[in-house]
């Protein structure tokens, strides 16, 4: 089951949309530019990084620190910790 979860968390990365990024910026209180949402979303094209590998997690959020800034990426990986949290899923990260 733990494969069939990852694969659908790397999916939606590799699929998320500007729009979308926007939205779950707005919904959760990040201020991000159009701009930047679009510069995430082709980090994530290219780059395809994994969530579950720690490595892959920070070089994610230093990049993002360098489309946003530092306060941003520390808040989103608040949040991503949050959200593992809330749905039982450490054992997977």
């Amino acid at each position: 089951m733990s494969f069939f979860i990852k694969e659908m968390i790397k999916n939606k990365l590799r699929k998320l949309t500007s729009g979308e990024i926007l939205h779950y910026s707005s919904q959760y209180g990040f201020s991000i530019t159009p701009a930047q949402a679009d510069q995430i979303v082709n980090y994530l094209r290219v780059s395809s990084p994994n969530p579950f590998d720690q490595a892959d997690r920070d070089r994610f959020m230093a990049e993002l620190a360098k489309i946003t800034d530092q306060k941003t990426a520390l808040a989103a990986q608040q949040l991503m910790d949050e959200v593992i949290k809330s749905y039982g899923l450490e054992h997977l990260f």
